[in-house]
């Protein structure tokens, strides 16, 4: 969904339009180098803030195994003490875009820059003690950041609001409880929307994490993801355009699903005009067949085709599984051989 095993960001682009021909809606940057494990380089970085307090060391080598940080006491965190990158590393990119999709006659290619959600860079950041009471600043930071990007590529870019965190609080309430959590989340979800300028596209990577190629955790059915997205929608604002929500399906080296009963609640899936379903069900360990089952599932239960992709970025494998997984992607597009 963002991330690709590249040596620099044309080559990722590149690849990306090579592998999936063309299927592939946008392309991103690859979010090469320190970026290819999502927010890790970010906080790893906030060791050197003068803001901030390492109080628990971590090496990333688990979900258990994370730096955590305070505030420095006498200390206020603000956003203009911050500064996330995206913008910067966004616009740097945008001339190689811009001179692919003329090469290839891609009109209709979009320019996608992935932002974190706020409470899951707070959350990572400062642990459960924290992540409420620093969220606003990593919103305005984020917020500035996308304002800035827009104001450079206006419809050619469409962000990507990337919420692991919301999606596993809300898979891991009791039952009677998930629409509650799920409005709660979605709030904030919509509220980071509202930092970018009227009329910004977006669409939303809901996510299962992917440390290492290993998942935080795990759908038993699409029931979670169906009402946080339909909770996103309700709330989202009307004025930035929802373009699509990506569920999940699959993570690590996971098959993707083939049992009926696990999409079924995709028929309460209820996303609107104009904002399409991407089912994260690609997964090259799982067999063209089975693939190709899993994706007759979901557009039976949701009522009608769905997009297909990875669960998530493609950077933590290697460059040969992630070309076969993108392949694999772009065959579910086309009939059968």
């Amino acid at each position: 969904m963002g991330s690709i095993p590249a040596e620099n960001t044309e080559d990722a682009m590149r690849s990306m339009l090579d592998w999936a021909g063309p299927h592939v809606r946008s392309i991103t940057d690859g979010e090469v180098g320190d970026r290819y494990h999502w927010i890790v380089n970010l906080i790893n970085g906030f060791s050197e803030h003068p803001d901030f307090v390492l109080v628990r060391k971590g090496a990333w080598t688990s979900f258990d195994d994370t730096p955590k940080y305070r505030v420095r006491r006498g200390h206020t965190l603000t956003a203009d003490a911050l500064d996330l990158r995206h913008d910067t590393d966004a616009l740097a990119a945008l001339p190689a875009f811009r001179k692919l999709r003329a090469e290839r006659g891609r009109d209709d290619l979009s320019f996608q820059v992935g932002i974190p959600g706020d409470l899951d860079l707070s959350l990572f950041t400062f642990g459960p003690a924290g992540a409420f009471q620093h969220r606003a600043v990593f919103r305005e930071v984020l917020g500035r950041e996308m304002r800035r990007v827009h104001a450079e590529a206006g419809d050619d870019v469409i962000f990507q609001i990337e919420v692991p965190v919301e999606l596993i609080f809300v898979c891991r309430m009791p039952g009677p409880l998930r629409a509650a959590m799920a409005g709660f989340l979605a709030g904030g979800v919509a509220r980071l929307a509202r930092e970018a300028p009227a009329g910004a596209r977006f669409g939303l990577h809901l996510c299962l994490g992917d440390l290492n190629h290993e998942n935080l955790g795990r759908l038993s059915d699409a029931r979670p993801f169906v009402q946080l997205a339909n909770a996103l929608v309700r709330r989202w604002p009307a004025d930035r355009p929802l373009e699509y929500v990506h569920a999940p399906f699959t993570g690590g080296t996971d098959p993707a699903p083939t049992d009926p009963p696990f999409y079924a609640p995709l028929r309460d899936l209820k996303l609107g005009a104009g904002t399409r379903f991407v089912a994260g069900l690609v997964q090259e360990t799982s067999s063209e067949s089975d693939l190709r089952r899993a994706v007759e599932l979901a557009d039976a239960a949701y009522g009608q085709p769905v997009d297909v992709a990875a669960s998530c970025g493609l950077a933590r494998r290697s460059p040969e599984d992630a070309a076969a997984n993108a392949e694999l992607a772009r065959r579910l597009c086309e009939p059968p051989a």
